[in-house]
């Protein structure tokens, strides 16, 4: 510790021996940076606070009805597009500030120095609240600066909306026109896929297995008739084989089969609506009615009571009639039976083709109902879009407020040379200390013994004290040939910001 005090001590001393050294220099800095700090421009700093509110009776009653823009994100894009080229060129003309530009290269200058000295904030509490800032060596130039941004902010707004606006629709139309550009696709592809289909496509709410069950079910019940009419009819033919006839007038017999034949016409009357002369049922009907009619032309020509004829009786007539109509109900259902076993043998057959077609219908139909809908939805907001327009025509959907219209201080803002000249002071008098003790230790001095002990490397066997006598008046010189000379640099210092202004 004492070495350490004793070392201060040394370059004290040195410090001291040149101390008329550090006060020159100290004046010297003092006053050229004083002088820097004067000269250099003043800048002053124009704000502005601006609000952006949407409103807040028409929004909630359109929401959900309406394509709503988010403003925040408009605003905070137009914080950033407004530095664009254009914008500032505009900015420059409108403050005025091209008055003075050349050349090219003072114009790039001048757009970049705007663009610096601008700035746009947003309030972290308040999304909607904005503060624009603009420094400028001039003070009505920045007021006038900030005015005009305030009003390209405004016309941006409104242009953005309208234009945001007209781009919707522009976008809406577009997609509209492709998809039903898509809608008449699919739907020719749909139209077209079932045309070529036709007849082995499935029904709406029917599977290929379904329909496979469904013809077997089928199947199973018209065998189950046929054998039930078969069985009907050789029980007949068993009955006519063993019969005994009895013997009747033939105007008696002839009556039940003129009934007979009339009600096998009116039958025949009915399937030939649906079917031609060459359907197996058709054929046995109309040989049935002419086996029939030979029949009461022998009756009539037999006359009175033919003991002899058995086709005379009217149990043996009415049992043939049953038979013949056995015989059509078993043609028919034969048919049928063979119908449906070659339904039956033709689903199976696609059991390896019908699914993929199954598969390819409904993706068809898929697709079909997805761009429908799409295209549904896009007619609804385009309605949406066109309802949202006229609401931005008719309402004042957002609010620009002007909170704190342009202001500049009258003092600048930048730089603070109040405190750049407190710095200067303090740098002086750090820079003429450093150079007395710098010049100190190049022309050094034995100040102790312990600085000689170690500067010879010798022990110190005594030391005589000098005694100097000095009154007090020549200490006091002295000290005030050393502390005037400070004195007068800091009433310099005050002196300095006193004339610039920058003391109260």
């Amino acid at each position: 510790m004492n070495e350490l005090f004793a070392i201060a001590a040394h370059y004290l001393h040195g410090i001291a021996r040149f101390k008329w050294t550090v006060l020159i220099v100290a004046w010297a800095l003092a006053l050229m940076g004083w002088l820097t700090v004067y000269q250099l421009p003043n800048k002053f700093e124009a704000t502005a606070r601006v609000h952006i509110d949407s409103n807040r009776v028409l929004r909630p009653l359109m929401r959900g009805i309406t394509i709503q823009t988010n403003v925040n994100s408009r605003v905070s894009l137009l914080s950033r597009t407004l530095m664009s080229r254009p914008n500032l060129e505009k900015l420059a003309r409108m403050a005025d500030l091209d008055l003075t530009v050349e050349t090219d290269a003072q114009k790039e200058a001048m757009l970049t120095g705007l663009a610096k000295n601008i700035k746009l904030m947003g309030d972290r509490r308040n999304g909607s609240l904005y503060t624009i800032q603009y420094t400028h060596p001039e003070r009505e130039t920045a007021k006038k600066t900030v005015q005009a941004l305030i009003s390209i902010f405004i016309e941006q707004i409104l242009g953005d909306k309208r234009q945001e606006s007209a781009e919707a629709g522009d976008f809406l139309d577009q997609q509209i026109s492709d998809y039903e550009k898509r809608l008449i696709d699919t739907e020719n592809k749909l139209s077209a896929f079932k045309q070529k289909n036709m007849g082995i496509l499935p029904g709406e709410n029917s599977s290929y297995f379904g329909r496979l069950e469904s013809a077997v079910s089928v199947l199973k019940v018209a065998e189950l008739e046929l054998r039930e009419v078969t069985n009907r009819r050789n029980s007949l033919k068993n009955q006519l084989s063993g019969d005994d006839p009895v013997f009747l007038p033939s105007g008696e017999s002839a009556a039940p089969d003129s009934a007979r034949v009339a009600s096998l016409r009116q039958r025949l009357d009915g399937l030939l609506v649906r079917y031609t002369d060459k359907h197996p049922e058709v054929v046995q009907i109309l040989a049935t009615i002419e086996r029939l009619q030979e029949e009461g032309l022998a009756s009539q020509a037999g006359g009175g009571f033919d003991v002899g004829g058995a086709i005379g009786s009217l149990s043996y007539q009415n049992m043939r009639t049953m038979l013949a109509e056995a015989d059509g109900r078993v043609a028919e259902l034969s048919i049928r039976v063979r119908e449906y076993r070659n339904r039956v043998k033709n689903i199976k057959s696609k059991v390896s083709s019908l699914p993929l077609i199954e598969a390819q219908l409904k993706k068809f139909t898929r697709d079909y109902s997805i761009v429908k809908e799409q295209y549904n939805a896009l007619l609804k907001r385009r309605e949406s879009a066109h309802l949202s327009g006229e609401m931005e025509n008719n309402a004042d959907d957002v609010k620009f407020k002007v909170i704190d219209p342009p202001f500049v201080p009258s003092k600048p803002t930048a730089p603070n040379k109040l405190l750049l000249n407190i710095g200067v002071l303090i740098g002086a008098f750090a820079l003429a200390i450093g150079v007395g003790m710098l010049i100190a230790l190049v022309q050094p001095v034995i100040t102790s013994r312990h600085r000689l002990s170690r500067v010879t490397g010798l022990p110190i066997l005594g030391a005589v004290s000098l005694i100097e006598e000095v009154s007090g008046t020549r200490k006091l010189v002295n000290f005030m040939l050393v502390t005037v000379p400070i004195i007068l640099l800091l009433g310099a210092f005050a002196g300095v910001n006193f004339i610039e202004g920058l003391l109260p």
